[in-house]
C-alpha cells in the first residue's frame, strides 16, 4: 500500500468533518510534545521562529533560508503533517513558484501566504498593511503550479479585515479561493458573528486564529473548539500557546532559582521541572538506543 503524502494527509484532515486543531509549534520540544498528545498536523509559526531562534518580533526580520532551514528540521524529526508560514512569499509571484518546490523538498505538508504588504508583521499587531488582491492572486496561481504533489496544501491568508473590513476580507477570500487556495483564512476577525458572515459567504474551508489562557487576549473574541466546530470551521490554529507557556516556564524556574541564591540553598523543585530520564523520552533517546544495537559493534571487552 502506497504511502500518503504529508500534504494528502493534512488535506484529508481538513476536509474531515472534526475540526482539525493545529498548535504552533518552533522547535525539536513542541513538534515532539505534540504529536506525543496525539495530534496528527501542526503549524510552523513563523512569528515563534522568528521570536525563539532569532529573539525578535514577527515584523518580517526573519528570512527565507532560516524559515526553510527551520522547516527542514522539524519535518524530520516528526510524523507531523505540517503547515508552514511563508509569510508574503519572499517577492513576486516567480519568487513564490520556487519558494513552494524548496518547502515541499523540505517535507512540509503545505504552505500559508498572505497579502500583507512587506515588512510584513504579526497579524493581531497594529499598523499592518495589505497589497492589492491581484497579487496574491498570481502569488496563489504560481504556487498551484509549482508544487510537485497535487495534494500540498496551499493556504491563503488575508489581513484586510483590520484594514478594509469584512466585505473585502470576503471578497479576497473568494479569489484566492479561484485562484486554487485549498484553505482559507482571515487573519484577527473580531467575533463570533464576523467568523458566521465569512463562514457563509465562502465556499472554501475556512481557519481561524484562536488564543488559549492568556491574560491579555488577542484582537479575536476566544471561541471553544467544540463551538467553531458545531459552526462550521474546518481549522483552528493555536498560535500563542505553547510559545508562552514556554516563557512562563522558564521565568519560573529562573524565578525560584534566584530565590535560592538569596536564602543560600540548593531546593529542589520537581514541579517546575520534567525530569532527566522524561526528557531523554520526549526527545527520542530510546530510538536511538535501539539504532546503536542494531548497528554500532560491541568493542571486545
Amino acid at each position: 500500500m502506497q504511502q500518503k503524502s504529508p500534504g494528502q494527509r493534512l488535506k484529508e484532515l481538513i476536509k474531515a468533518p472534526q475540526l482539525l486543531m493545529l498548535h504552533a509549534v518552533y522547535d525539536g520540544y513542541t513538534v515532539r510534545l505534540v504529536e506525543r498528545f496525539g495530534y496528527q498536523a501542526a503549524f510552523i509559526s513563523g512569528a515563534a521562529l522568528s521570536e525563539s531562534n532569532l529573539g525578535w518580533p514577527d515584523v518580517g526580520l526573519m528570512g527565507m533560508e532560516e524559515n526553510l532551514s527551520a522547516c527542514r528540521r522539524l519535518a524530520n524529526c516528526c510524523n507531523l503533517a505540517l503547515l508552514a508560514d511563508c509569510d508574503t512569499g519572499y517577492g513576486n509571484a516567480v519568487n513564490v513558484y520556487h519558494m513552494v518546490q524548496a518547502f515541499e523538498q523540505a517535507g512540509v505538508a503545505g504552505i500559508m501566504i498572505e497579502d500583507q504588504q512587506w515588512p510584513k508583521r504579526c497579524g493581531h499587531m497594529q499598523g499592518k498593511s495589505v497589497v492589492a488582491a491581484e497579487e496574491l492572486v498570481e502569488k496563489i496561481q504560481a504556487a498551484v503550479e509549482a508544487r510537485q504533489d497535487p495534494n500540498l496544501v496551499i493556504k491563503s491568508r488575508t489581513d484586510s479585515f483590520g484594514t478594509h473590513g469584512i466585505k473585502e476580507a470576503i471578497r479576497r477570500l473568494n479569489l484566492y479561493h479561484e485562484a486554487g487556495a485549498d484553505l482559507l483564512f482571515a487573519d484577527a476577525l473580531a467575533t463570533e458573528d464576523d467568523i458566521k458572515t465569512v463562514l457563509k459567504n465562502i465556499p472554501g474551508p475556512l481557519c481561524v486564529n484562536m488564543g488559549f489562557a492568556i491574560r491579555k487576549r488577542s484582537t479575536t473574541e476566544l471561541i471553544s473548539a467544540r463551538r467553531l466546530e458545531q459552526m462550521g470551521v474546518a481549522v483552528v490554529m493555536y498560535g500563542r500557546m505553547l510559545g508562552a507557556s514556554a516563557i512562563q516556564g522558564l521565568k519560573n524556574s529562573l524565578l525560584a532559582f534566584q530565590e535560592s541564591l538569596k536564602e543560600d540553598v540548593v531546593t529542589e523543585r520537581p514541579e517546575l521541572l520534567v525530569s532527566f530520564e522524561e526528557l531523554n523520552d520526549i526527545m527520542g533517546l530510546g530510538a536511538v538506543r535501539d539504532l546503536e544495537q542494531r548497528f554500532v559493534s560491541k568493542k571486545a571487552s
